[in-house]
């Protein structure tokens, strides 16, 4: 993997969390909050410094623009909702750019995991624990935010075993 472990190593744990949240807040409401987005963009441009060189540090910030832009156009398409475009534009400077085709790989893999998960889950015991979830009733919409946050909590988990 192209993502030095140690950066993978301390980005974990402060993202960790915020990709749990936005896959349950997308499960239940489904929404991606603004709030866990700008704190996943801030983590990224407070620690990146630290954590790597200047020329790689722009390099990946950069992604962040070009994610966003990508995602204002599918949004305006229809394509995909505001909270994944902002999420996956947010996650987009913590992926080095030689592992992005692992990083297609963990989400097509994901999100047909989730797909399927979500869509068994909805006709199990699972939904009477939990019946308010919006996810359960809303046809073909899918809450993207479980498969984002898990894509980016795997290769972040991946780099920090296998990073170089």
């Amino acid at each position: 993997m192209a993502i030095p472990s140690l950066v993978a190593l301390w980005f974990l744990p402060l993202v960790l969390p915020l990709c749990f949240y936005v896959a349950f807040t997308d499960l239940r409401e489904m929404r991606i909050t603004n709030q866990a987005v700008v704190a996943l963009a801030l983590i990224f441009v407070v620690m990146g410094p630290f954590l790597m060189s200047f020329p790689a540090y722009g390099w990946q910030l950069a992604q962040l623009v070009v994610v966003l832009v990508v995602g204002i156009v599918l949004n305006a398409a229809g394509a995909m909702g505001a909270g994944d475009a902002k999420f996956m534009a947010a996650a987009a400077p913590y992926v080095a750019l030689g592992d992005l085709s692992l990083l297609f790989m963990i989400l097509c893999a994901s999100l047909l995991a989730a797909v399927a998960t979500h869509r068994l889950a909805k006709h199990t015991a699972l939904r009477r624990v939990v019946p308010d979830w919006k996810s359960w009733d809303m046809g073909r919409k899918f809450p993207m935010g479980l498969s984002l946050g898990f894509t980016l909590a795997l290769y972040l988990i991946l780099g920090s075993v296998y990073g170089s």
